[in-house]
């Protein structure tokens, strides 16, 4: 490390301990609840998907769901002369609870980086970003892709980070299987979706196209109440729909480290309800909800840091966890398709 970049360096780690109440920032340390705030804002700016979701903070490690909105129909009419009032539970149907896990983001500098950046006035800022959007897209990767929560997490085995933490669709899969279509009428494993070409074309899918697909998917999944809400829209694999349907949200440069983030709109719909690309979801799948439906839970005064200098590396590193939970809200508004194949169904015995 240069001797000009060490005294931007040292002025970064006082700053750091100042806005957190303690004498250093090279020791573990509690996160002061406003600091914390501010990183997730931080980190929902740098990332564009975090910003139409829920970022919830929450006191407790486990309780009850803070943003569910009421679900159901709740007018109606009680004689009662002869019966009581019988108030509606909206959560009677599905868990209503939620659980924080420990999750670390620890993040490595390299010596020959910080050199770079110490050239720039926005030093200090420059590593706070790069450090919030890389926990901002593990955080996206994890939620559509997390599984469990293992104590000796794997990279290798799992590179979707899929044993850090258990995501949404693996909340729909288990607290709501009858919100999960994952195969057609005839029990092959897969939905197939294909539209004949011509009158001889004798190959058949369970659908003709998506669009007929995402309809049925409302028609039978979403709750009435929701069929016809305005912010349904549907969130797609990358490989299912071609991209260049799929205009940026923003007028980000186009390099691969900015489209990372994004989130991609398209130009047409699928069964009458907007489309959406976002980072990491699954190829051959289709989440049909709310994006506000979606929520992470972080809890508040549980995030550590210690920023630690490794010389023998030629590096520093940002030790960083946070308990987080990520929440379905509501499971009357999802509808979540797997195992699509577009394309026809084998022959039988094929």
């Amino acid at each position: 490390m240069r001797n000009e970049t060490r005294q931007k360096f040292n002025e970064f780690t006082g700053q750091v301990a100042k806005l957190n109440a303690v004498s250093s920032a090279t020791v573990q340390f509690n996160v002061q609840p406003s600091v914390q705030q501010t990183l997730e804002t931080k980190m929902q700016e740098s990332v564009e998907f975090l910003k139409m979701i829920q970022i919830i903070p929450v006191t407790e490690i486990k309780g009850e769901k803070v943003g569910i909105d009421i679900a159901g129909t709740i007018a109606g009419r009680t004689d009662t002369t002869n019966h009581v009032r019988e108030p509606n539970d909206p959560s009677t149907l599905y868990s209503n609870e939620y659980e924080c896990a420990k999750t670390n983001y620890d993040t490595s500098l390299p010596y020959n980086k910080l050199d770079i950046w110490a050239k720039f006035p926005d030093f200090q800022t420059r590593i706070r970003d790069a450090i919030l959007k890389r926990q901002g897209l593990d955080r996206i990767m994890i939620g559509w892709n997390g599984v469990a929560v293992e104590k000796n997490t794997n990279r290798q085995t799992n590179p979707l980070l899929q044993d850090v933490n258990k995501g949404w669709l693996y909340h729909i899969r288990e607290d709501a299987p009858a919100k999960v279509m994952d195969e057609g009428t005839e029990g092959s494993g897969k939905i197939y979706v294909y539209q004949p070409k011509n009158d001889a074309d004798t190959k058949e899918g369970d659908y003709h196209n998506l669009d007929a697909l995402v309809f049925d998917a409302v028609n039978e999944m979403i709750a009435p109440w929701y069929q016809d809400d305005t912010d349904l829209v549907v969130i797609c694999g990358r490989k299912l729909l071609a991209d260049k349907y799929f205009p940026i949200i923003n007028n980000a440069d186009n390099n691969q480290d900015k489209l990372a983030g994004q989130v991609l709109v398209s130009q047409k719909q699928i069964g009458n309800l907007p489309a959406v690309r976002v980072p990491f979801f699954p190829d051959n799948a289709i989440l049909i909800t709310k994006l506000k439906n979606l929520s992470i839970y972080p809890q508040e005064g549980a995030r550590r840091r210690h920023i630690a200098e490794e010389p023998h590396r030629d590096r520093v590193v940002n030790y960083e966890s946070s308990n987080d939970a990520y929440v379905v809200e509501d499971y009357d508004c999802v509808a979540l398709i797997e195992n699509i194949v577009i394309g026809p169904k084998p022959a039988a015995g094929g």
